[in-house]
Order: structure tokens, then sequence, then C-alpha cells
């Protein structure tokens, strides 16, 4: 299990290397209204699994934890947290780009996945 864990933040690191870039490109393209909105989108996917990442660390060698049910409900868990990150960027950023903040929180998404893709 550590070696999963290792890899998932491995993953977030890329997550957060993506999404900078994505914030840099929207800043120049859009302006400061797509650089905040590319980063919220970001931020919306990596602060839940990151979160999730340190919850399965403390899991992984704890004694008679049932790590697959961890497993589960913190996917749940990131889920929502996602969804609820999405929900306040709408609320509180009035001046929200929404194609920024979708291609920050897509290319963020699709990281993860190549993360887990491209590591041995």
């Amino acid at each position: 299990m550590p070696t999963t864990v290792h890899k998932m933040f491995r993953a977030i690191l890329l997550q957060v290397i993506v999404t900078l870039i994505v914030v840099a490109v929207a800043g120049l393209v859009v302006g400061i209204r797509g650089a905040v909105s590319a980063f919220l989108g970001g931020a919306a996917c990596i602060i839940p699994n990151a979160l999730f990442a340190l919850r399965l660390r403390a899991v992984a060698n704890r004694r008679g934890a049932s790590y697959p049910l961890n497993f589960f409900v913190g996917e749940l868990a990131k889920v929502l947290l996602t969804i609820a990150f999405l929900f306040l960027a709408a609320r509180i950023y009035a001046d929200l780009h929404w194609p920024s903040m979708l291609i920050g929180l897509g290319l963020a998404l699709q990281a993860m996945f190549l993360a887990f893709w491209k590591t041995k």
C-alpha cells in the first residue's frame, strides 16, 4: 500500500504543476480573471486529492483498519468536496471565467490519470 500512496503524492505534484501552467496560460490569454478562475478549477481537484492521499497514508499502516473501506469512503468524500469547491468558486468569485475554470479543472483531473499511467 505505501507504494500506491507514494504514487498518489507524485500524481498530486503533477496536478499542481499542470495547474500552474494552465494558470499562467489563462493569465496571458484572458488576464487575471482567467488566471484566478483556472486556479480555482485546479484547486477544486488538488485539495480533495491531497486530503484523500493524506488520509490513505494515515490508514495504510494502521492495524485493524479497513483499507478498502477507507478508500471508497475517501473517494466519495473527494467527489463531494470537489463539487462543493466548484459551487463555492461560482458563488464567491463573481468574475469567474467559466472556460478557464473548467480547463483548469479538466487538466488537473487528466494529470492524475497521466501520472498513474506514466509511473512504474
